[in-house]
Protein backbone atom coordinates (compact mmCIF):
# COMPACT_ATOMS: atom_id res chain seq x y z
CA UNK A 1 0.00 0.00 0.00
CA UNK A 2 0.71 3.69 -0.87
CA UNK A 3 2.02 6.15 2.07
CA UNK A 4 -0.32 8.59 -0.36
CA UNK A 5 -3.52 7.95 0.74
CA UNK A 6 -5.97 10.20 2.91
CA UNK A 7 -7.71 7.55 4.84
CA UNK A 8 -8.27 7.75 8.19
CA UNK A 9 -10.13 4.37 8.00
CA UNK A 10 -13.65 5.94 8.60
CA UNK A 11 -15.10 4.70 5.13
CA UNK A 12 -18.79 6.16 5.46
CA UNK A 13 -20.58 8.20 2.39
CA UNK A 14 -22.47 10.64 2.73
CA UNK A 15 -25.43 10.39 0.36
CA UNK A 16 -26.25 13.95 -0.52
CA UNK A 17 -22.81 14.66 -1.50
CA UNK A 18 -21.50 11.48 -2.31
CA UNK A 19 -18.12 11.79 -0.48
CA UNK A 20 -16.33 9.89 2.19
CA UNK A 21 -16.86 11.49 5.50
CA UNK A 22 -13.08 10.36 6.67
CA UNK A 23 -11.53 11.14 3.77
CA UNK A 24 -13.56 13.46 0.77
CA UNK A 25 -12.82 11.10 -1.71
CA UNK A 26 -15.53 9.83 -3.81
CA UNK A 27 -16.27 6.01 -4.40
CA UNK A 28 -14.78 5.99 -7.56
CA UNK A 29 -11.88 7.33 -6.58
CA UNK A 30 -11.64 4.91 -4.06
CA UNK A 31 -12.34 1.94 -6.45
CA UNK A 32 -9.43 3.32 -8.40
CA UNK A 33 -6.63 4.62 -5.58
CA UNK A 34 -3.98 1.97 -5.74
CA UNK A 35 -4.40 2.05 -10.19
CA UNK A 36 -3.38 5.84 -9.85
CA UNK A 37 -0.04 7.03 -10.13
CA UNK A 38 1.40 8.86 -7.46
CA UNK A 39 1.39 12.35 -9.52
CA UNK A 40 -2.55 11.69 -9.68
CA UNK A 41 -2.87 10.90 -6.37
CA UNK A 42 -1.24 13.46 -4.93
CA UNK A 43 -3.61 16.10 -6.94
CA UNK A 44 -6.56 14.48 -5.99
CA UNK A 45 -5.46 14.74 -2.37
CA UNK A 46 -4.28 18.49 -2.88
CA UNK A 47 -8.46 19.19 -3.33
CA UNK A 48 -9.77 17.13 -0.80
CA UNK A 49 -9.63 19.89 1.83
CA UNK A 50 -11.40 22.25 -0.57
CA UNK A 51 -13.90 19.76 -1.77
CA UNK A 52 -14.91 18.44 1.88
CA UNK A 53 -15.75 22.41 3.05
CA UNK A 54 -17.41 23.27 -0.30
CA UNK A 55 -19.79 20.32 0.70
CA UNK A 56 -19.96 21.71 4.04
CA UNK A 57 -18.40 18.50 5.49
CA UNK A 58 -16.53 18.26 8.42
CA UNK A 59 -13.69 15.08 8.03
CA UNK A 60 -14.97 12.67 10.95
CA UNK A 61 -11.76 12.22 13.13
CA UNK A 62 -9.64 8.54 12.90
CA UNK A 63 -6.47 7.17 12.40
CA UNK A 64 -4.85 7.78 9.27
CA UNK A 65 -3.40 4.50 7.71
CA UNK A 66 -0.12 3.37 7.71
CA UNK A 67 1.41 1.64 4.22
Amino acid sequence: MSKETPCVAVCMIDPKTKLCFGCGRTLPEIARWHAMESAERLAVMALLPARMTDAGLTPIAGTPKRA
